[in-house]
């Protein structure tokens, strides 16, 4: 049986020397709640979208395992503006499963996005990018999550490791049920270093400098028999110059 690693937290007040010492950072979730400055009603709050997330209609494995929305952002500053919905867009060089294709995802629910602490998230991660690369506006992509087992195995990243082609990632673990695996493994980019842990934490977070990192997450199998299990994350890019695809 394989062990379990522990994700390797870091105080709150060394989030942005971790992302520059090692291209990666970990909160437990009690630093993400004082983080973001909410409450675990708010945090609840947020998680009452994930079960209303459409099918993804575009995987290519022709798995049903994954649903999914997808909203966009500018932030600066202390100022979140909503962008006009946009498709999804990868180039092939960081989704070779998936990129070069516009994908025109569901848009995240108006009553979540309007939720305080949704603001007050993309502002934190505005900061955290600005730390790593400069104070400067940033195009920010959402994506709720739900990766379940109704095929038997769900899979988080199908594409395998990878970069996103952004500057910051942000994975938060929003929710695990009834499942084993969905290890989160990080890697070097330029080197042979790597991690690999097991988020269990309802809103503990994972930060990637996206130019340093690589990063995936292993399949999900139900933990008896073939009960229905599921894995929800938010997935949160913050990325300079303009969105993908502009």
């Amino acid at each position: 049986m394989t062990s379990e690693f522990q994700p390797p937290y870091v105080p709150l007040q060394q989030l942005d020397a971790s992302l520059k010492s090692t291209g990666f950072a970990l909160l437990g979730a009690a630093s993400v709640a004082a983080w973001l400055d909410a409450s675990a009603d708010e945090l609840r709050s947020l998680h009452g979208g994930w079960d209303h997330l459409p099918a993804d209609a575009y995987l290519k494995d022709g798995g049903r395992y994954r649903s999914r929305r997808h909203s966009c952002f500018v932030v600066q500053g202390g100022r979140v503006q909503q962008a006009p919905h946009r498709a999804h867009w990868q180039p092939l060089e960081y989704n070779a499963l998936h990129g070069g294709m516009q994908r025109w995802f569901e848009p995240m629910e108006p009553a979540v996005v309007a939720l305080p602490v949704w603001g007050r998230l993309l502002t934190r991660l505005g900061e955290a990018a600005s730390a790593l690369r400069g104070e400067q506006p940033w195009f920010v992509e959402a994506h709720p999550f739900r990766i379940d087992t109704t095929d038997g195995i769900g899979r988080p990243t199908p594409e395998g490791a990878h970069r996103d082609g952004v500057d910051l990632v942000a994975v938060f673990m929003v929710g695990r049920q009834g499942i084993k695996g969905g290890e989160s493994r990080v890697f070097e980019a330029n080197g042979p270093g790597g991690q690999r842990f097991t988020l269990r934490e309802p809103w503990s977070l994972l930060l990637l400098d996206d130019a340093r990192v690589i990063h995936e997450s292993t399949p999900i199998q139900p933990l008896e028999g073939d009960a229905l299990g599921w894995r929800d994350t938010l997935v949160v890019t913050c990325r300079a110059g303009g969105f993908q695809g502009d």
